[in-house]
């Protein structure tokens, strides 16, 4: 199974696809809890060039207060990554993990659709951009 769902972009600066991405997610109902960015923190933690690549840690609160009645430590999960990376001179690629493929691994059938929820909404956002 993949577990991720992507798209390719050209034509948009990585910030402005960043923003895209973030208000995308909005749309959809999801926050942005954490923004983690991979070319700055390798650079500053262990000296590494490293193209422009942003985690966006993504929850839908309404979505991880069923999981996690449904499930207690489905936190270990969550949020939701987002990811924005450089691939190319005028590419850029974002990827959404795909929440199925993630929960599988779980043995907790009252997971499947809200995560089956939770992909729709994340796979919407990836076609919007």
């Amino acid at each position: 199974m993949k577990y991720h769902f992507t798209k390719k972009i050209s034509g948009m600066s990585f910030e402005d696809t960043v923003q895209k991405v973030t208000d995308e997610l909005k749309s959809e109902g999801f926050g942005v809890l954490t923004e983690i960015d991979v070319k700055e923190t390798l650079k500053k933690k262990i000296d590494v060039d490293f193209r422009k690549y942003k985690i966006l840690g993504a929850c839908n609160p309404h979505f991880a207060h069923k999981a996690i009645q449904a499930e207690p430590h489905i936190g270990v999960f969550l949020p939701c990554n987002v990811i924005v990376q450089e691939t190319g001179t005028d590419e850029i690629e974002v990827s959404a993990v795909d929440p199925l493929a993630s929960m599988s691994s779980v043995e907790n059938e009252n997971l499947n659709d809200i995560a089956g929820e939770v992909r729709s909404k994340l796979q919407a956002v990836i076609d919007k951009i």
